[in-house]
């Protein structure tokens, strides 16, 4: 995405992208198709994925200064304190916007929604003279006190023109020059913060439980930072984004739409499916810093609640456990999940919260009845999606190139059947991970008729899985193979009565043996036969042992006495 900032020099806008090439314009809201050379469209095989990460990025940028609310005075400030400080694209690039550019966001997201920011197709920008942008880098490097504007001043008198200011700053910024980020200092001070009303900020965390059937438990909760109320958790067997949005999803449905989520930086939290979720439902997300958990004091002092009032009461248990509870992991889980429930709306809200005084459930209803009356500035009571809002938030999307001789795309190992309009484009396809019988086409903005089935090989996705298998162990047969094997080695290897080994010594004519030492003790077949593990069969081929009379004690014995 070239051309990401706006150049308030020339007037050129922020939607052109690296991979656009030139030939014709295609919008977002044409309603024609058109014809795009094979060569160019293989150039933009990823500019779906790149302009639709392009608008939730906008968005986010925006989401601060779009609150109706806001007086134009506040609204300024903000858009002003966003021009002003560094952001990081999509693609891990230090950028800056103008404050036209981000009015012309805010105006397009009015009138069209999350859409509206998808960036359309321009002809790529001219490139600047990588000999030029090699003087400025020296130039910032020889000094890292010049500004853009003073590195701009003496390109223009030795080299007769400049790059503009903006292009400067993103050259000092991607090469990681001293004072790029034009940075003061580190403020490191931190004040206390509430939102204002219900629903205004949910804070977000993961927290690691008890150990049910021998597997590790893991709790997603939320909570509203104005009344303390826990408005979506789930008790789940992994960390990842399906628990998550099943802790995430029954909140929405029953509390409504925050105005902002607070999370940290865990996998489940970063993943590119939250980051849609979040812009289709209008709320802004915000990832804490890195090593500065600063903010989510609130929901970490939550899960020290529940491990002190909940978890507390909670054993690990295993497997046998289990089983002598006559439970499968499934039905733990959902005890467990149905115990923290009860707490959840019998202990936990109706108590007095010892920060604000009132108790989350009364103080949530308080809320609301403020705005009902004008009394909460900024909140005009819970939004509640529809099923179908969240239907479209909560499903997962990928891009395929629709086969040009068949018009089918493949998804996850399944083949479908598309609109024979987009063969040769990419396309996106929207499905709920736990049913890919049913695939949603959209392109450029557009939605197109679902796509037909034709080879369903996987009826989920992979990262879909469920909390336990739910294929019931085979019967038992009773046969126990190896026992078997063991009694039938111990049938052959019958060993018979050796009465040498039950005298104390071996009498002097045993010595007469041809092949046997002088010592008394000593064994009169160990010469005979190689010594061999405890229970091996007899080796093929070996002589068998001699006869020994053995007289101590008044007994004679001439060979073996086989057992039988």
């Amino acid at each position: 995405m070239s051309g990401q900032t706006s150049d308030t020099k020339t007037g050129r806008d922020d939607n052109t992208t690296s991979g656009a090439t030139s030939g014709a314009t295609v919008c977002v809201a044409s309603a024609v198709v058109p014809v795009v050379p094979v060569r160019e469209q293989d150039a933009r095989r990823d500019r779906g994925e790149r302009v639709q990460a392009v608008a939730v990025f906008r968005f986010q940028l925006i989401s601060p200064a779009i609150d109706e609310d806001l007086s134009m005075r506040a609204r300024g400030r903000l858009v002003r304190e966003i021009a002003s400080a560094w952001h990081t694209d999509p693609f891990g690039r230090r950028v800056r916007f103008s404050r036209d550019t981000l009015d012309r966001w805010i105006r397009r997201w009015r009138e069209g929604g999350f859409e509206a920011l998808v960036p359309c197709e321009k002809a790529s920008p001219l490139r600047t003279d990588p000999a030029v942008l090699e003087v400025a880098a020296a130039l910032k490097r020889e000094n890292p006190a010049r500004t853009a504007a003073q590195v701009e001043r003496i390109l223009l008198k030795t080299q007769g023109w400049s790059p503009s200011q903006s292009t400067l700053l993103r050259l000092f910024a991607r090469l990681d020059l001293p004072g790029a980020d034009g940075q003061v200092g580190d403020r490191s001070v931190f004040g206390r913060f509430e939102a204002a009303a219900p629903n205004e900020l949910w804070t977000g965390d993961a927290l690691h439980g008890r150990r049910i059937g021998g597997r590790k438990t893991y709790l997603f909760a939320f909570i509203d930072d104005h009344s303390r109320v826990i408005t979506g958790y789930r008790w789940g067997f992994a960390e990842d984004t399906v628990r998550l949005a099943a802790a995430l999803r029954p909140g929405l449905a029953s509390r409504g739409i925050p105005r902002a989520v607070y999370v940290d930086n865990g996998s489940a939290f970063v993943d590119a499916w939250l980051a849609r979720a979040c812009a289709k439902l209008g709320i802004r997300l915000t990832h804490s810093t890195p090593g500065r958990p600063q903010g989510r004091g609130k929901v970490e002092r939550l899960f020290g609640t529940v491990n002190e009032q909940f978890l507390v009461e909670v054993a690990d248990t295993t497997a046998a456990d289990l089983d002598t509870q006559g439970k499968s992991q499934a039905q733990a889980l959902l005890d467990l999940n149905r115990l923290f429930s009860a707490w959840v709306e019998t202990v936990y809200h109706p108590r007095v919260h010892s920060e604000t005084g009132q108790s989350p459930l009364q103080r949530w209803t308080d809320g609301f009845a403020r705005s009902q009356t004008g009394a909460t500035s900024g909140w005009a009571g819970p939004h509640v999606p529809t099923p179908a809002d969240l239907n479209e938030a909560f499903a997962w999307s990928q891009y395929r190139t629709v086969n040009r001789r068949t018009a089918t795309v493949s998804l996850l190992n399944n083949t479908y059947q598309v609109d024979a309009s987009l063969v040769g484009r990419r396309v996106e396809l929207v499905f709920d991970p736990f049913d890919l019988t049913t695939v949603k086409v959209a392109y450029q903005g557009r939605h197109f008729p679902d796509a037909t089935p034709y080879v369903i090989g996987r009826h989920s996705h992979p990262r879909a899985r469920p909390e336990t298998t739910t294929t019931p162990p085979a019967p038992s047969t009773g046969i126990n193979y190896l026992e078997l094997v063991a009694a039938d080695h111990h049938q052959a290897t019958a060993a018979g009565i050796n009465f040498h080994a039950l005298t104390d010594h071996v009498t002097d004519h045993v010595t007469d043996h041809p092949d046997a030492t002088n010592d008394a003790t000593a064994d009169p077949w160990a010469t005979e036969m190689p010594e061999q593990v405890p229970g091996q069969m007899p080796l093929p081929g070996m002589p068998d042992p001699p006869d020994v009379d053995v007289t101590d004690a008044g007994l004679t014995c001439v060979g073996e006495v086989t057992r039988s």
